[in-house]
Formats: structure tokens, C-alpha cells, sequence
């Protein structure tokens, strides 16, 4: 594991480091990387396939722009921002679709940008404590395996990943079931089925840390540019 540098962090160093300024916020969800993006400095657009996704996102941030669209089919012009984000989204592209999403992201971008990717890895104490109501195991190793092919191909370029620690504050039980139920609210009837199991493994895994009681979960951000031809 790497330094303690939060996600917003990490991705505002690399768009400072390449001096970008038009954003594409990939799976753009109800707006909150969108916000962080703004507050610094930034033009932002955001996509999202879900109809109330961006319609909270337009509430949330007027000022950027929200578009509803799919990752693989995005409805810009080649060479339309300095750099695309998918922030934890990547994974909820259908699987045949994954490598059509980062070929689209590549595209729209303008010479010098980059694309990230920030990714949940299949482990991990959050992980594991959510593992009985959602197992992400096979669409988080899809998405992994979507962009090792995409660099063997020879399509996109970039360093090796990298893998950090994210720690989510999470109070009690309670408050894990509630945070599952605002990303999905299926399931929280998931998670009151197996409230012993989750209860068991959430004693298990959560540790204590400066704020608290915490679940943590590795995550790995990927830089890319586009190959020269």
C-alpha cells in the first residue's frame, strides 16, 4: 500500500500535473466527484446511464453540466476534454462493454490528457463485510482484466497502478446497512435477511482509526493516455 492521500487527492494532483481544465466525470452518479471537481477550479461534465442519477446531479451541482448517456457510447466530439474520470464506476459497465467504455474515454480526449480509473479491488475489509449482499468479485476482476488488455493491445499507455487504502467511517452496523441502502435501496432488504451474518463479519473486520470506528478497502487508480498510432 502506498501513502495515506485521499481519492479527490490523488486524482486533483494528476489534473494539476497536466494542466487540464474540461473534465469528463464517467458515471457521474448523484454528483459528489463532480462538486470536488468544481470547488477546484475545474469545467465539468458529467455522464450517467440513470435518469435520477443526473437529475441530482444537476441539482446538486448547477454549475456543471450532466448529460444522460452510457460509457460506451459517449455523445462528444473526439479531442473534447483534457481528461475522464471513472470513479468507481467502471465495474457497473456490462462486462462486453468495459474495454468499448475506456476506448471511448480515450477517444474524447484531447492530446496530453489522461484518463482515470479508480477501482475497488476484490478484498479488503468493506469488501468482505459487503460480500454477502453484493459479491462484486467477478465484475471488479472484469474491470481489472478490461484494462490489462487494453494496455496489451497497445491501445492506451500509462505506469503501473496504483493501490491504496480507503477507509469509509462506519459507526455500527447500522450505519453500514444504511450506507449499502443509499448506493442501492435493494438492498436493504438484503442486508436485514443476513443482518447475524453481516453483524459477525463486520465485528471481524472493522478496525478503529482517528475518527473512529472504520471498514477499510483497497482501491487501485490507473493513468492512461492514448497510444500514438
Amino acid at each position: 500500500m502506498t501513502d495515506a492521500l485521499d481519492t479527490s487527492a490523488r486524482l486533483l494532483t494528476i489534473l494539476a500535473d497536466i494542466g487540464a481544465r474540461d473534465v469528463l466525470d464517467i458515471g457521474c452518479g448523484h454528483g459528489a466527484l463532480a462538486r470536488t471537481l468544481r470547488r477546484a477550479g475545474y469545467a465539468v461534465t458529467g455522464i450517467d446511464p440513470a435518469p435520477e442519477a443526473v437529475a441530482a446531479a444537476r441539482m446538486a451541482v448547477p454549475e456543471a453540466r450532466f448529460v444522460q448517456s452510457v460509457a460506451e457510447a459517449l455523445p462528444f466530439a473526439t479531442a473534447s476534454f483534457d481528461a475522464c474520470i471513472f470513479l468507481n464506476s467502471l465495474h457497473h459497465v456490462p462486462v462486453p462493454l468495459m474495454q468499448a467504455a475506456l476506448r471511448e474515454a480515450l477517444r474524447v480526449l484531447r492530446p496530453g490528457g489522461v484518463v482515470m480509473i479508480v477501482e475497488p479491488v476484490a478484498e479488503g475489509a468493506f469488501f468482505e463485510v459487503m460480500r454477502p449482499v453484493e459479491d462484486e468479485t467477478e465484475i471488479r476482476n472484469a474491470a481489472i482484466r478490461a484494462m490489462d488488455a487494453l494496455l496489451a493491445a497497445r491501445v492506451a499507455i500509462g505506469p503501473a497502478p496504483v493501490t491504496y487504502e480507503r477507509p469509509t467511517p462506519m459507526a455500527d452496523l447500522e450505519a453500514f446497512i444504511a450506507y449499502l441502502a443509499r448506493v442501492d435501496p435493494a438492498r436493504r432488504a438484503l442486508a436485514e435477511a443476513q443482518r447475524e451474518t453481516l453483524g459477525r463479519l463486520f465485528a471481524a473486520h472493522v478496525s478503529v482509526g482517528p475518527k473512529g470506528p472504520e471498514l477499510m478497502q483497497p482501491l487501485r487508480l490507473w493513468r492512461l493516455r492514448a497510444a500514438k498510432p
